[in-house]
């Protein structure tokens, strides 16, 4: 018998105690070796990240309904402290950094929330969710035995507490919180502290317990984790690599299981597909877990500059839900089903006795049984052979790598391998409405290139960029004077930059995100006497993980100039100026109020680097979400009516010769009907905003592909004396399409019985097909 089967059938009796008695009811969150005991009552638990910051609270209702209707039960989020305090001692709890808002919202659907304090968080989010004001902090260390972090830390962890308390938002006061995160994956960085990484995983694990809010608390990724705090995994395969709890005691919880991979700038397309998903998911539940968190159920966006370093806008836009709240299948219906498969199996799972029996090479079935139930697991852990199994007397056809449940020991129900739930595309209809005026209506504002003499903040050596602009722009001006030189070399450390000599565009450069230095090299004209070189630094946010976070730098550190008779002379210490940001952004020219400070001009001619464009717009038609194309553009910032929708970088190519983000979402709430105002910056050269496009997005392109070997619908079974029962007329595998959003089928584009190809949106005949199988799915639509 394995270890972990072990615990679980002879240590139930301990149990960590976080409830409070309210007449007859027990409120509030215990937990044994078995699962969590919420309000009395054992649970199963699948969860979604959604984090509030990267939706708007009018998509908020609409994201918790389909994490529902998906089949989960709690949803989890991260809290932000560099949103909720960017300003030390000044907080912000508005808008869609409500919070509290979020939370009751969770409980008013009738599920449950389980909240990531931090305080970092990482989370590719701008430096971690520490606030910069941090950084200047005297003698700080950043998540270390260091006094002045955790004087600060303790100080925002028990505001944001107290805040949770006063509006009885814990599962203890009868609210919808039953888990709270302290620290965040803290065991990578631990050993870079030595002794004080060890007293500081100690202090934390005292400052959680001491806040006395009646569940339980974890860390995830720390074996040390103090008691009673609960030890957590993330992964991939968390019911392979997971060690287990710290003590019998404590259940085994998943608090990220990936759901797809975030991308970078720079990056091509890249997927996990939802059978390995789900075959993970099913095998962690196989193996005593009892809550399991998709990281990220919906990514979202990352508005603004809030993503950290060459984070693009869009995030996690492969999970269940996608950028824009759209569900993307089979990946959500496919989990959907898992979930209500492994529900089937509750009894068995949370009161029952495990036992594993080897049926072969990579092949066992996991049985739970007891309390007058049975549910089994049969794996086969084969990558590349499907497999025929015998057990207790039946035969089961088992695909590779994949698990199928039997909630009843007998009937399978769920292969994570066989998709019965439907798949779909996603579509970018250009907006009629929108585009009426795109092509004609645009106009500029170039910047000024400031010379030496210009800009007022003088030292010996270019600044370091992070402390220059303290996380308030992207941006930073560095200008210095030189008498001659054929090539120009800046060496930066990170993140972009852009050159001009004499106000002249020279090009521009960057990093990556695995090395944010870089070193520009290009020729340049001069002229007799002085000559002004100009760079603008540029941040693609910052850092968001590691140790010594705080002695991260970035910007131009060497700066020289070859070609010369007397060899390379070195303009490092050749006396810099320097300007934090861009006039555009210091005047708001992005917002009604600042929109004539500056004059704007027809587009003619050449459109030089650091230009920006505005033009008008009517809202798209419907109330389908929106997005805009950002053709033949380069790298730069887009705001809609004031608010910015984020980074945008066109210029930077995949390895397939792609831009890694072409559709930027622009959330409806952020417009009026007509009128609405577009900005753009744009950092590079020859940019073309006609070709801008608004587009419209739906998934109404919906598919099915079923075989003979895929088992009837999971919804087809329930349960009867624990015993799984087909409550379907048709005990046959079927296709089942159903339109999104309440819409019916208009038009049938492909249907084939025989050996079509290809996939959903993109389906074609094989060598063999039925010829009137398009008429007979026809019929039955109409």
């Amino acid at each position: 018998m394995s270890s972990f089967l072990f615990l679980i059938t002879t240590l139930l009796s301990l149990l960590a105690s976080f409830a409070v008695a309210d007449g007859n009811k027990t409120l509030g969150v215990t937990y044994d070796g078995r699962s969590l005991i919420i309000n009395g009552k054992r649970e199963i638990l699948f969860s979604g990240s959604i984090h509030y910051t990267r939706s708007t609270p009018d998509m908020w209702p609409d994201l918790i309904q389909k994490a529902k209707r998906g089949g989960l039960n709690v949803i989890q989020t991260y809290v932000f402290w560099n949103i909720h305090e960017p300003v030390q001692g000044q907080y912000n709890f508005q808008g869609q950094y409500d919070l509290v808002k979020f939370i009751k919202m969770i409980g008013e659907h009738g599920m449950y929330a389980s909240l990531r304090l931090g305080p970092f968080i990482q989370a590719e989010w701008n430096h971690g969710g520490l606030p910069y004001w941090l950084r200047e902090v005297q003698n700080i260390t950043f998540r270390s035995d260091n006094e002045p972090f955790k004087y600060h830390m303790k100080k925002y962890v028990t505001m944001i507490i107290k805040k949770m308390k006063n509006e009885k938002l814990f599962a203890s006061q009868g609210g919808p919180i039953i888990l709270v995160q302290i620290e965040n994956e803290y065991s990578t960085i631990q050993l870079a502290y030595r002794e004080k990484g060890n007293k500081y995983v100690q202090w934390t694990g005292n400052l959680a317990v001491g806040m006395n809010i009646g569940v339980p608390w974890v860390m995830c990724k720390q074996k040390d984790a103090p008691d009673p705090i609960i030890n957590t995994c993330n992964g991939r395969y968390c019911g392979d690599t997971f060690t287990g709890p710290n003590k019998p005691n404590k259940p085994s919880l998943w608090t990220e299981n990936w759901t797809a991979q975030f991308r970078v700038y720079g990056d091509p397309p890249s997927q996990r597909s939802v059978e390995d998903l789900a075959f993970s998911t099913a095998r962690f539940i196989s193996r005593n877990g009892t809550l399991i968190n998709y990281y990220m159920y919906h990514g979202g966006t990352n508005f603004g500059r809030t993503s950290a370093n060459f984070v693009t806008t869009r995030y996690y836009d492969e999970a269940p839900l996608d950028e824009f709240g759209l569900q993307r299948e089979p990946k959500w219906g496919h989990l959907k089903d898992l979930h209500r498969a492994l529900k089937l199996c509750k009894k068995a799972l949370l009161w029952g006795y495990p036992s594993v029996k080897k049926l072969g090479q990579d092949l066992e079935a996991i049985v739970y049984e007891g309390h007058g139930a049975c549910a089994a697991f049969l794996s086969n852990n084969s990558t590349y052979m499907e497999k025929t199994i015998s057990f207790r007397g039946r035969n089961y056809y088992l695909p590779s790598k994949s698990i199928s449940i039997l909630p009843d020991c007998q009937t399978v129900v769920y292969n994570t391998q066989t998709i019965v739930s439907q798949h779909n595309s996603r579509n970018f209809v250009p907006s009629v409405v929108a585009n009426k005026r795109l092509s004609w209506d645009w106009e500029t504002y170039t910047e000024s290139i400031p010379t030496f003499e210009q800009l007022e903040n003088k030292a010996t050596n270019p600044l370091e960029l992070f402390n220059l602009t303290k996380d308030t722009t992207d941006y930073a001006w560095y200008s210095m004077i030189a008498n001659a030189s054929p090539v120009l070399i800046v060496a930066s450390l990170g993140h972009a930059l852009v050159a001009f000599v004499n106000g002249e565009y020279v090009g521009n450069g960057h990093g990556s995100h695995l090395d944010k230095s870089f070193v520009f090299r290009k020729p340049i004209k001069l002229k007799e006497g002085p000559n002004h070189i100009q760079i603008l630094g540029s941040v693609v946010g910052f850092p968001d993980s590691g140790a010594y976070m705080e002695k991260r730098f970035a910007g131009p550190h060497r700066v020289e100039i070859l070609g010369l008779n007397t060899g390379t002379l070195e303009l490092t210490k050749n006396r810099w100026a320097h300007q934090v940001g861009l006039y555009g952004e210091e005047a708001k020219i992005f917002t009604l109020g600042g929109l004539n400070k500056v004059k704007w001009t027809k587009i003619e001619g050449k459109r030089p680097a650091l230009t920006w464009f505005k033009t008008h717009f009517d809202a798209p038609e419907g109330n389908h979400p929106i997005a805009i194309q950002m053709n033949r553009m380069g790298k730069g910032m887009i705001w809609i009516n004031g608010q910015s929708i984020g980074r945008y970088w066109i210029s930077y190519l995949s390895p397939l010769g792609q831009p890694t983000q072409s559709e930027y979402h622009i959330p409806r709430s952020y417009l009026k009907p007509t009128g609405n105002l577009m900005v753009i910056l744009e950092e590079e050269e020859e940019a073309r905003p006609e070709e801008i496009k608004f587009v419209v997005v739906d998934r109404d392109t919906i598919c099915s592909y079923i075989s003979d070997i895929h088992p009837p619908p999971v919804q087809s079974w329930g349960s009867k004396n624990n015993v799984s029962e087909y409550t379907a007329n048709n005990r046959k595998a079927s296709a089942v399409l159903t339109c999104p959003d309440f819409k019916v089928i208009t038009n049938v584009q492909f249907a084939s019985y025989g050996d079509s190809i290809g996939i959903c949106g993109g389906y074609q005949y094989g060598n063999c097909n039925a010829q009137d199988t398009k008429e007979v799915v026809e019929r039955v639509k109409s």
